[in-house]
């Protein structure tokens, strides 16, 4: 069996995690099938097939673009493959070959909002009711689904009615080189000298930002040594990040809070081993793992008070209702001034259900059953 993988994501956070994990754990469980990684120019050259029934590709097509669904079915078509396997919502509905889909979640679905784009706005609301139709179709059309979350695939089952039995949760995993790092991470020179909260991920409306920042806010001005915390945001310079510093500078928070950027795996594990507690405070998400990868180098954890995470983090979580940054900035105080550790039996046990291998395991059951 030929297999395609659209990896055209493979070098951005999140979804090229997936990525790059399902690739590395395939390469190593499959020794029968023959696949072929579809690659953007940028990344093309830097990625090395695993081994020789691996093979890969160019598609110098951009993502969340109507281009996409025009060019990559040709190119899809033009490999003669038995099987695409579409790690992303975007998936090509003139492709008449069979397809696996990943659905990550569907916030697209549920923030209906200028703020959620660098596009005029009513340019952005016909770009989006053109990805629900393209979305709805590639489900249907899909021969499979993989959902990184039983949330998500209510989601998908609530929004489009497609038959649950077509749907295979298959949990993301934590990178054992993350977990492999937390004996001696602790024994590291903290990045960050001042003792601070700490958050991964995009700035996107979705994430909430702006609520944490509130709450940090008001943190701040509880007359302790509060004062000297700080606020450690990590991720991607881009317009939404550049927004989220001017709200900072808004609140006056230069001095309290530090744009990082983004993080190495070893700059990250520095980060999550030193942090006071990581603050998720998302309105949504379908899985949510920088709570885990926290989790799994002894960093406590606050979240929203939201369904997917009472079902990936269970009671080892701190969690508030996610629109009160008056209840966040209690949880804050609350952090500092317990510094509890966390409960690593119990974490160790929650970490087990998360594997890379196991998802990979599933992915590939999932291939052979379609073919």
């Amino acid at each position: 069996m030929k297999i395609g993988i659209d990896a055209r994501l493979i070098r951005e956070t999140g979804v090229g995690r997936y990525i790059r994990n399902l690739v590395g754990e395939l390469a190593t469980q499959d020794k029968t099938n023959e696949y072929v990684v579809f690659l953007r120019a940028s990344a093309y050259d830097s990625f090395s097939p695993p081994n020789a029934r691996w093979s890969k590709a160019l598609a110098e097509v951009p993502w969340h673009t109507f281009a996409e669904q025009l060019i990559m079915p040709w190119i899809l078509f033009n490999a003669r493959l038995d099987l695409v396997h579409i790690p992303y919502f975007n998936i090509p509905i003139f492709y008449p070959g069979r397809m696996v889909a990943t659905i990550h979640d569907l916030t697209i679905l549920h923030f209906d909002t200028g703020k959620a784009t660098t596009l005029p706005l009513l340019f952005y609301k016909f770009r989006r009711l053109g990805y629900r139709i393209a979305l709805e179709l590639g489900l249907r059309r899909a021969r499979a689904i993989l959902a990184v979350s039983k949330t998500t695939k209510q989601e998908v089952v609530d929004h489009f009615g497609i038959d649950p039995m077509k749907i295979i949760v298959a949990y993301e995993g934590v990178d054992e080189k993350v977990k492999s790092q937390k004996s001696k991470v602790k024994s590291q020179k903290p990045l960050i000298e001042n003792p601070y909260f700490l958050y991964v991920g995009n700035a996107y409306p979705h994430k909430s930002l702006e609520t944490l920042l509130r709450a940090f806010n008001k943190f701040l001005q509880v007359p302790t040594s509060s004062n000297q915390v700080r606020l450690v945001l990590v991720g991607k310079d881009d317009f939404f990040y550049r927004r989220i510093m001017e709200y900072v500078h808004n609140l006056n928070l230069d001095d309290n809070v530090i744009f990082f950027g983004q993080a190495d795996d070893r700059q990250l594990a520095n980060l999550y081993a030193h942090a006071i507690a990581l603050v998720f405070p998302s309105l949504m998400e379908g899985f949510g793992l920088p709570a885990l990868e926290a989790l799994a180098l002894g960093c406590p954890v606050i979240v929203s008070d939201i369904p997917v995470f009472h079902e990936i983090l269970g009671d080892q979580a701190t969690y508030f209702h996610p629109s009160d940054f008056k209840e966040l900035a209690q949880k804050l105080s609350a952090a500092v001034a317990k510094r509890s550790a966390i409960n690593q039996d119990k974490v160790s046990r929650l970490l087990t259900r998360y594997s890379w291998s196991t998802l990979s395991s599933e992915t590939l059951r999932v291939y052979v059953n379609i073919c």
